[in-house]
């Protein structure tokens, strides 16, 4: 019982809530089924897929190591993502076949316009959560 009561839904861990349209990126064989049916599950629908033209609130970008240049994944990214939404780059975690290292996240982000915060576990992946940049109001 007491591992049921820690254990936390993955789409509540990644901020999903039901109702939000959640885009993924960089799906393949690997990537974890259970995080992607729960995230499904919270949000009531379908993952959207990359050619969606919807205005995502959330993009799950599966990353691992060799998959290319991760800034122009990210600038593909963030096109159809909300002013306030969010990027989670998910990557396998350390140990495990295409770990990425976390440098490489924090100083691809910034060259993207994304702030990243301190990733969270999920299971065999790491999530990394990218944000834009609160813009100040201008004032004339």
């Amino acid at each position: 019982m007491v591992a049921a009561a820690d254990a936390q839904n993955y789409a509540q861990k990644l901020g999903i809530s039901h109702g939000m349209a959640v885009q993924e990126l960089g799906w393949d064989e690997d990537t974890d089924d259970e995080l992607r049916s729960e995230v499904e599950e919270e949000i009531g629908s379908d993952l959207l897929d990359e050619e969606t033209d919807e205005v995502v609130d959330v993009a799950l970008l599966w990353w691992r190591d060799g998959d290319g240049d991760l800034v122009d994944a990210l600038m593909d990214a963030i096109g159809p993502l909300a002013d306030d939404g969010v990027v989670w780059v998910l990557t396998p975690k350390t140990g495990h076949s295409g770990h990425v290292d976390p440098s490489e996240i924090a100083e691809s982000a910034p060259t993207a316009g994304l702030t990243s915060t301190t990733p969270v576990s999920l299971g065999s992946w790491t999530g990394t959560k990218l944000m834009q940049p609160k813009t100040p109001s201008k004032q004339r």
